[in-house]
């Protein structure tokens, strides 16, 4: 008769002193992490409290951002961070997936990993080159469109109705899309380069979600007969979906705090969008180019609170990020 398995030793009988030590050391570094969180809020609260008092909400809604008659309101630059955020999101995630297939399934392993470098390679060029790529190289070409578009008599008729609803401050579907003369810097021009930028992150991520699907879920889907885009429709991308999500929240958290790229390509324009080929302005872009040059308290305690307004944006993103994951995540794996 064989005898009954002995029970393992508790928990605490394990412990010893290292392992305590270890554990208040492993604590309280993680608490620094919660404490920089907290101090962080503490002190951008505390610098934009003057401009939150003064305007209250309508710092977050008003559309005038006046430094010279103390005007201040936020609403352009919201506006300005989440179209070209998500703008160059749409475009990007695509791509970025469509590269994560190919590079881990499609393409042989000999050009695999060299795509694969160049991708993340993308990452570690720096914002300033970016932006000078974009100036230079991009900026002419748009603006060349845009100045043919003025100079063809057919498109005379929508640019002046255009101009009209765009001088009573109000703007339509079609004249969104409706060149406003900028020569190449704008908007559009932001969202081009913010696509490339945030591409490499989600394909990078995804990438690697994608080859790490069992490769039983693959053989047993060709077992019955799938053809290999099936495999990858049914099996690969419902199994890697929260990775390709969690790669898609690190892209839109980098696209929602570029600060110099941006703040070279897109006009700094503190007006509220009208065009998508006009002039506009992002919350970072705003405190890049106005911080140093804020003398006035009120005017540097609004740009303060622009930055506590990117903050709670970045923070209310990455939560919902964690909601979306946890609840994507096959229950096998969580």
């Amino acid at each position: 008769m064989s005898e009954p398995a002995r029970r393992p030793p508790a928990r605490a009988a394990l412990s010893s002193g290292s392992d305590r030590v270890f554990q208040i050391l492993i604590l309280a570094l993680a608490s620094v992490i919660v404490l920089v969180f907290v101090l962080s809020v503490i002190e951008l609260g505390r610098e934009a409290w003057p401009a939150l008092q003064t305007f209250g909400g309508h710092f977050f809604t008003g559309r005038t951002w006046n430094p010279v008659g103390g005007t201040f309101g936020a609403a352009s630059m919201i506006a300005g961070t989440l179209v070209t955020s998500l703008a160059a999101l749409m475009i990007s995630v695509p791509l970025a997936v469509a590269s994560a297939l190919f590079v881990a399934e499609y393409a042989p392993k000999w050009l695999a990993n060299p795509v694969g470098y160049l991708i993340e390679l993308l990452a570690a060029v720096p914002s300033v080159v970016y932006g000078l790529w974009a100036l230079f190289v991009i900026a002419p070409v748009l603006g060349r469109w845009q100045t043919a578009y003025f100079l063809d008599p057919a498109n005379l008729p929508t640019l002046t109705r255009c101009n009209n609803l765009w001088a009573e401050g109000q703007t339509s579907l079609q004249c969104f899309f409706v060149p406003t003369g900028a020569g190449g810097r704008g908007l559009a021009l932001a969202v081009i380069i913010l696509t490339v930028m945030i591409l490499p992150y989600t394909a990078s991520v995804a990438r690697d979600v994608i080859r790490l699907v069992p490769q039983d879920q693959r053989e047993a889907m060709y077992a019955l007969g799938a053809t290999r885009w099936e495999v990858i429709s049914r099996a690969v991308l419902p199994y890697a979906r929260a990775g390709i999500l969690g790669g898609v929240i690190l892209a839109l958290g980098r696209a929602l705090g570029e600060t110099l790229a941006v703040a070279m390509v897109i006009g700094d324009s503190q007006e509220m969008i009208r065009s998508l080929w006009g002039n506009a302005s992002t919350l970072a872009s705003v405190i890049a180019n106005q911080f140093g040059d804020a003398q006035e308290a009120l005017h540097r305690s609004s740009v303060v609170a622009l930055g506590l307004s990117l903050f709670v944006l970045s923070v209310a993103v990455n939560f919902a990020a964690r909601w979306l994951i946890a609840r994507l995540t096959p229950k096998g794996i969580q």
